[in-house]
């Protein structure tokens, strides 16, 4: 996987446009925030690995902070789903798993789909030409240009994220962007921002863009259902390649 760098250079009106209240992401108060919102973009980007067990100790000694102070940091991660805790035996990444892209892609499907027609009724005229001016910048970046990468920052510089925003519905805005964001985000990060279907991908996310500015709500979630249907197979054959040259790897190794 590659190494995610800031991808964009962005002039202060570009910027002032896109700026909005982030349901993401909460004012950084306490140390517990602070720890909270570095080990959420670790395990998002992958740097603590999926599945991997979390030393509570190691995190504490790494961040020199209190184990109550991590643990309350902890809460917040597995309220986000991105960590998994059992009674005697710990903290552990949430696994990427084909099981697990499947029931979170399909309620992604259903939710954004819904999120999508409403925003066709919804977003402001300058809401569609922020989102289209967005795009215009997505499309300079270098990897985007080789077909190779479609990564996007979060939150406000995030497609989905403007379009979910978009719906004005307080109540997918909470379901999406509050409790789901961060891990389809994790699945989007590792799986599914590089690869040959950069180009692809971008352009559907154009088409969805004008099927909103002409008001056309049921081509707007047909569109957008079939990006994420796609993003999902080619996440899933992603990990699938990954289950099999690890089961490859440990059988050269028993062999050996």
């Amino acid at each position: 996987m590659q190494s995610k760098t800031n991808h964009y250079n962005y002039n202060l009106d570009v910027l002032k446009f896109m700026k909005t209240n982030n349901p993401t992401q909460q004012a950084v108060v306490t140390t517990a925030d602070k720890v909270f919102e570095k080990i959420q973009h670790a395990i998002v980007e992958g740097e603590i690995p999926s599945g991997s067990k979390i030393s509570e100790p190691g995190l504490a000694k790494h961040y020199q902070i209190s184990r109550s102070t991590l643990r309350e940091a902890l809460n917040r991660l597995e309220k986000c789903h991105l960590i998994e805790r059992k009674a005697n035996v710990g903290s552990r990444v949430v696994q990427c798993s084909i099981e697990g892209l499947l029931e979170l892609y399909i309620t992604r499907e259903a939710l954004e789909g819904m999120a999508c027609r409403q925003a066709a009724n919804n977003m402001s005229d300058e809401e569609i030409s922020n989102m289209q001016a967005m795009l215009k910048i997505h499309a300079q970046t270098q990897e985007l240009k080789d077909g190779t990468g479609y990564y996007q920052e979060e939150g406000n510089l995030d497609f989905h994220y403007k379009v979910i925003l978009g719906s004005h519905n307080k109540q997918l805005i909470e379901l999406i962007c509050g409790q789901l964001y961060h891990l389809v985000r994790m699945y989007r990060c590792q799986f599914g921002m590089y690869s040959p279907r950069a180009s692809r991908a971008f352009d559907e996310h154009s088409s969805i863009i004008q099927a909103i500015a002409d008001r056309d709500g049921e081509l707007a979630e047909m569109l957008m259902r079939r990006h994420i249907a796609a993003s999902r197979k080619n996440i899933e054959n992603k990990i699938a390649k990954e289950i099999t040259q690890k089961e490859q790897t440990n059988i050269q190794l028993i062999k050996s």
